[in-house]
Protein backbone atom coordinates (compact mmCIF):
# COMPACT_ATOMS: atom_id res chain seq x y z
CA UNK A 1 0.00 0.00 0.00
CA UNK A 2 2.89 2.21 0.72
CA UNK A 3 4.29 1.68 -2.09
CA UNK A 4 1.15 2.91 -4.41
CA UNK A 5 1.33 5.98 -2.32
CA UNK A 6 4.94 6.42 -3.00
CA UNK A 7 4.68 5.31 -6.89
CA UNK A 8 1.63 7.86 -7.17
CA UNK A 9 3.63 10.98 -5.68
CA UNK A 10 5.99 10.05 -8.40
CA UNK A 11 3.67 10.28 -10.93
CA UNK A 12 2.42 13.58 -9.50
CA UNK A 13 5.81 14.86 -9.46
CA UNK A 14 6.71 14.30 -12.59
CA UNK A 15 3.66 15.73 -14.23
CA UNK A 16 4.71 18.88 -12.45
CA UNK A 17 7.70 19.08 -13.58
CA UNK A 18 6.72 18.26 -17.40
CA UNK A 19 4.36 21.12 -16.97
CA UNK A 20 6.59 23.29 -15.62
CA UNK A 21 9.06 22.35 -18.42
CA UNK A 22 6.46 22.62 -21.06
CA UNK A 23 5.56 26.16 -20.09
CA UNK A 24 9.13 27.29 -20.50
CA UNK A 25 9.78 26.47 -23.95
CA UNK A 26 6.41 27.63 -24.77
CA UNK A 27 8.02 30.96 -23.42
CA UNK A 28 11.17 30.35 -25.25
CA UNK A 29 9.32 29.73 -28.44
CA UNK A 30 7.14 33.22 -28.20
CA UNK A 31 11.14 34.71 -27.38
CA UNK A 32 12.08 33.43 -30.54
CA UNK A 33 9.32 34.59 -32.82
CA UNK A 34 9.53 37.92 -31.53
CA UNK A 35 13.85 37.90 -32.37
CA UNK A 36 12.97 36.26 -35.27
CA UNK A 37 10.24 38.30 -37.24
CA UNK A 38 8.71 37.63 -40.19
CA UNK A 39 10.57 38.92 -43.19
CA UNK A 40 8.21 41.57 -45.24
CA UNK A 41 8.48 42.76 -48.52
CA UNK A 42 12.19 43.93 -49.16
CA UNK A 43 12.21 47.60 -50.80
CA UNK A 44 14.81 48.68 -53.51
CA UNK A 45 13.61 51.52 -55.31
CA UNK A 46 15.41 55.12 -55.70
CA UNK A 47 12.54 56.38 -58.53
CA UNK A 48 9.20 56.70 -55.94
CA UNK A 49 9.08 56.26 -52.13
CA UNK A 50 6.08 55.09 -50.19
CA UNK A 51 3.68 57.75 -49.24
CA UNK A 52 4.18 60.36 -52.22
CA UNK A 53 1.49 60.10 -55.41
CA UNK A 54 2.08 57.36 -57.90
CA UNK A 55 2.68 57.47 -61.22
CA UNK A 56 -0.39 57.46 -62.96
CA UNK A 57 -0.13 56.10 -66.53
CA UNK A 58 -2.33 54.05 -69.42
CA UNK A 59 -1.39 51.41 -71.16
CA UNK A 60 -2.31 49.12 -73.19
CA UNK A 61 -3.47 45.22 -71.58
CA UNK A 62 -2.84 42.56 -73.85
CA UNK A 63 -6.51 42.27 -74.86
CA UNK A 64 -6.24 45.64 -76.32
CA UNK A 65 -7.93 47.06 -73.01
CA UNK A 66 -6.53 50.62 -71.94
CA UNK A 67 -6.12 50.22 -68.30
CA UNK A 68 -5.23 53.28 -66.03
CA UNK A 69 -1.69 52.59 -63.86
CA UNK A 70 -2.02 54.72 -60.54
CA UNK A 71 -5.53 55.94 -60.84
CA UNK A 72 -7.90 53.51 -59.96
CA UNK A 73 -11.15 55.14 -59.67
CA UNK A 74 -11.36 55.29 -55.76
CA UNK A 75 -9.84 51.60 -55.14
CA UNK A 76 -6.65 50.35 -54.19
CA UNK A 77 -4.13 48.99 -56.91
CA UNK A 78 -1.59 46.37 -56.63
CA UNK A 79 0.89 46.18 -59.19
CA UNK A 80 2.64 42.82 -60.12
CA UNK A 81 5.69 43.46 -61.96
CA UNK A 82 7.06 39.81 -63.56
CA UNK A 83 7.91 37.70 -66.20
CA UNK A 84 7.24 34.90 -67.64
CA UNK A 85 10.56 33.84 -67.89
CA UNK A 86 10.94 34.17 -64.43
CA UNK A 87 11.34 30.84 -62.28
CA UNK A 88 9.99 32.54 -59.03
CA UNK A 89 7.50 34.68 -61.26
CA UNK A 90 6.09 31.71 -62.63
CA UNK A 91 5.89 30.12 -59.27
CA UNK A 92 4.45 33.37 -57.30
CA UNK A 93 1.71 33.91 -59.89
CA UNK A 94 -0.54 31.31 -58.51
CA UNK A 95 0.20 33.47 -54.91
CA UNK A 96 -1.10 36.29 -56.31
CA UNK A 97 -4.32 35.37 -57.61
CA UNK A 98 -5.20 34.02 -54.78
CA UNK A 99 -4.63 37.03 -52.44
CA UNK A 100 -6.38 38.94 -55.73
CA UNK A 101 -9.56 36.48 -54.65
CA UNK A 102 -9.07 37.18 -51.11
CA UNK A 103 -8.38 41.28 -51.47
CA UNK A 104 -10.72 41.55 -54.02
CA UNK A 105 -13.34 43.85 -51.94
CA UNK A 106 -10.50 46.39 -51.80
CA UNK A 107 -8.02 46.07 -53.81
CA UNK A 108 -7.58 45.44 -57.96
CA UNK A 109 -4.44 43.16 -59.46
CA UNK A 110 -2.26 44.49 -62.41
CA UNK A 111 -0.27 42.25 -64.00
CA UNK A 112 3.02 44.15 -65.84
CA UNK A 113 5.33 43.04 -67.75
CA UNK A 114 7.26 44.05 -70.57
CA UNK A 115 8.71 42.29 -74.16
CA UNK A 116 6.66 41.13 -77.14
CA UNK A 117 3.00 41.40 -75.97
CA UNK A 118 2.33 38.12 -78.15
CA UNK A 119 4.56 36.19 -75.46
CA UNK A 120 2.43 36.94 -72.60
CA UNK A 121 -1.35 35.26 -74.49
CA UNK A 122 0.14 31.76 -73.76
CA UNK A 123 1.13 32.66 -70.55
CA UNK A 124 -1.86 34.14 -68.94
CA UNK A 125 -3.69 31.73 -70.29
CA UNK A 126 -1.54 28.92 -69.06
CA UNK A 127 -1.80 30.73 -65.78
CA UNK A 128 -5.39 31.13 -65.94
CA UNK A 129 -4.84 34.90 -65.52
CA UNK A 130 -8.45 36.97 -65.62
CA UNK A 131 -7.06 40.34 -63.92
CA UNK A 132 -5.81 43.22 -66.67
CA UNK A 133 -2.31 42.23 -67.86
CA UNK A 134 -0.34 45.22 -68.98
CA UNK A 135 3.27 44.46 -71.12
CA UNK A 136 4.91 48.20 -70.99
CA UNK A 137 8.54 48.87 -70.38
CA UNK A 138 7.84 52.51 -69.59
CA UNK A 139 5.45 51.30 -66.24
CA UNK A 140 8.54 48.94 -64.60
CA UNK A 141 10.39 52.62 -65.35
CA UNK A 142 8.35 55.04 -63.69
CA UNK A 143 7.75 52.80 -60.73
CA UNK A 144 11.55 51.84 -60.50
CA UNK A 145 11.46 48.05 -61.09
CA UNK A 146 15.01 46.96 -61.30
CA UNK A 147 14.28 43.44 -59.63
CA UNK A 148 11.60 40.74 -60.42
CA UNK A 149 9.44 39.40 -58.83
CA UNK A 150 8.27 43.16 -57.83
CA UNK A 151 4.88 44.53 -56.16
CA UNK A 152 3.61 48.05 -55.61
CA UNK A 153 0.75 48.56 -53.33
CA UNK A 154 -1.66 51.85 -54.22
CA UNK A 155 -4.33 52.74 -52.24
CA UNK A 156 -7.46 54.89 -52.74
CA UNK A 157 -5.90 58.16 -52.58
CA UNK A 158 -3.28 57.31 -55.28
CA UNK A 159 -0.75 57.17 -53.07
CA UNK A 160 2.14 54.44 -52.80
CA UNK A 161 1.58 52.61 -49.26
CA UNK A 162 3.76 49.69 -49.97
CA UNK A 163 6.17 48.17 -52.10
CA UNK A 164 9.30 45.79 -52.58
CA UNK A 165 10.76 42.40 -53.97
CA UNK A 166 7.63 39.87 -53.70
CA UNK A 167 8.92 36.05 -52.74
CA UNK A 168 6.58 34.63 -51.20
CA UNK A 169 3.18 34.70 -50.10
CA UNK A 170 4.28 35.60 -47.00
CA UNK A 171 5.59 38.87 -49.17
CA UNK A 172 2.08 39.60 -50.08
CA UNK A 173 0.71 39.74 -47.23
CA UNK A 174 2.95 42.02 -46.09
CA UNK A 175 2.49 44.59 -48.33
CA UNK A 176 -1.30 44.56 -47.24
CA UNK A 177 -0.33 44.77 -43.65
CA UNK A 178 1.93 47.57 -44.18
CA UNK A 179 -0.75 50.05 -45.45
CA UNK A 180 -3.01 48.74 -42.61
CA UNK A 181 -0.45 50.01 -39.29
CA UNK A 182 1.10 52.50 -42.13
CA UNK A 183 4.21 51.91 -42.42
CA UNK A 184 6.67 51.90 -45.20
CA UNK A 185 7.48 48.36 -44.57
CA UNK A 186 7.39 45.78 -41.95
CA UNK A 187 11.02 45.92 -41.06
CA UNK A 188 10.17 49.48 -40.37
CA UNK A 189 7.94 48.58 -38.42
CA UNK A 190 9.67 46.37 -36.12
CA UNK A 191 12.20 48.68 -35.88
CA UNK A 192 9.76 51.51 -34.22
CA UNK A 193 8.20 48.32 -32.40
CA UNK A 194 12.16 47.78 -30.79
CA UNK A 195 13.08 51.60 -30.63
CA UNK A 196 9.83 51.88 -28.04
CA UNK A 197 10.64 48.70 -26.11
CA UNK A 198 14.41 50.08 -26.00
CA UNK A 199 12.84 53.06 -24.83
CA UNK A 200 10.56 51.96 -21.97
CA UNK A 201 12.79 49.40 -20.63
CA UNK A 202 15.66 52.34 -20.73
CA UNK A 203 13.28 54.75 -18.71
Amino acid sequence: MEWLVVSNIALWLGFIIMAIINYALIRQVGVLYERVAPAGALMVNRTIEVGQSAPVLEALSINDERISIGANGGRSQLLFFMSPDCPVCNELTPVFLSAAQSEQDWVDVVFVSDGERQDHHGYAARKGIKHPYVVSELVGKQYGVSKLPYAVLIDDAQKVVSMGIVNSREHIDSLFEAKERKVASIQDYMKQRDNEHFTEVKS
